[in-house]
């Protein structure tokens, strides 16, 4: 079995705990990945199948929703490979979803945004064009969006149906500045946010129009590691016989 773990990896627990462990990510974002090698990790990737076709307005709190894309995306991958290889199931197989998300603009910097008013939250998807991508980008210039990532692990257990799944969320607020118009028609030309949720990458040319971010930078790329992290730590915590079917 190969070894997941490279020597850079940090010796936390759950680190250690992952060692000689088939590990698998549900995923086929080379993002994500990286975000995974740099932490010191490189599972097998086995991108979901599911067609992701869940409907935001079928959540009352639409942060709901990203979880329960990953849960879909992990129990599919999970559930296809026991049936293709009973006798070499994954241990652990981790998905993620991320969606950005509006957000109403906190009054100072000081007021964290899980005590701001109620705010009717819209999806702001991956642009279907460069109009869309301006109109997007010209929409949040100078404001907040909401970047929430879904993450949910799968691993057998002796119960039925032979597996148990873990879930989290991770929420990043991204400020904009308030950028000239001809800069936003720039990075619009250029093509760079037409495949991304909320027409920007803020590891590339998107963030030149980024002021600053409230939270987990990583989860902006699409996995937060941090928190990740200390979610595998708290569930080892939480049960010692954590991984050991």
């Amino acid at each position: 079995m190969p070894n997941h773990i490279l020597p850079t990896a940090l010796k936390l627990p759950a680190i250690k705990k992952l060692e000689g462990k088939r590990i698998v990510l549900a995923s086929n974002s080379p993002r994500r990945q990286e975000i995974f090698r740099t932490f010191g990790l490189v599972p097998d990737i086995v991108p979901s199948k599911f067609e992701e076709n869940l409907s935001p307005s079928s959540f009352t709190d639409i942060h709901e929703y990203p979880v329960a894309t990953a849960t879909q995306k992990a129990v599919e991958v999970y559930e296809r490979l026991v049936e293709e290889d009973p006798d070499n199931p994954p241990d652990l197989v981790i998905a993620a979803d991320t969606v950005v998300l509006t957000h109403a603009q906190p009054s100072t910097s000081d007021v964290s945004y899980s005590v701001l008013p109620r705010y009717n939250q819209e999806l702001l998807e991956k642009p279907i064009s460069k109009e869309d991508n301006l109109r997007m980008l010209l929409d949040i210039n100078g404001g907040v969006c909401e970047v929430v990532t879904g993450v949910v692990v799968v691993y057998p257990v002796l119960t039925a149906p032979g597996y148990q799944m873990k879930f989290m969320d991770e929420r990043t607020l991204v400020y904009f500045s308030d950028n000239p118009r001809h800069v936003v028609e720039a990075y619009v030309e250029n093509g760079e946010g037409l495949d991304r949720a909320g027409g920007f990458a803020i590891q590339g040319l998107g963030g030149l129009l980024v002021r600053k971010i409230e939270g987990d930078y990583y989860n902006v790329v699409g996995f937060p590691a941090s928190s990740f992290f200390a979610f595998m730590d708290l569930l080892l915590e939480e049960d010692p016989d954590f991984l050991e079917v």
